[in-house]
């Protein structure tokens, strides 16, 4: 078992930067089963960016190109690097981490989550 924390969360305008970070506390190597999800007020949560069994990396369409997801050297932490931000990236951003079914080389349920870090995007 596994807790995720995240940090890096904060306000910005639009065009700027934030790297929002996750460690995942426990014993348990997580190795590819971890990702970043959201989700803005009133909506779904959405799939962000996450790795794929076979270490890819995917994206959501709408964050290609602008945001970089990455490993760590430490165990069990994540980043999300997210460049030329929108008002529509604002959002509270989840880790999510421990994966129970894989599907195509994509984690369909993440079993530990994390309390999430608020991302507010202003124009």
């Amino acid at each position: 078992q596994v807790q995720p924390v995240e940090s890096g969360g904060g306000s910005v305008q639009a065009g700027g930067s934030l790297r929002l970070s996750c460690e995942a506390s426990g014993s348990a190597d997580t190795g590819n089963s971890m990702g970043w999800f959201r989700q803005a007020p009133g909506k779904a949560r959405e799939a962000v960016a996450s790795f794929g069994l076979d270490s890819t990396r995917i994206y959501a369409d709408s964050v290609k190109g602008r945001f970089t997801i990455s490993k760590g050297s430490a165990k069990n932490t994540l980043y999300l690097q997210m460049n030329d931000l929108r008002p529509e990236d604002t959002a509270m951003y989840y880790c999510a981490a421990g994966c129970d079914h894989w599907l195509a080389m994509r984690c369909m349920n993440y079993l530990y989550w994390g309390r999430g870090t608020q991302v507010i995007v202003s124009s």
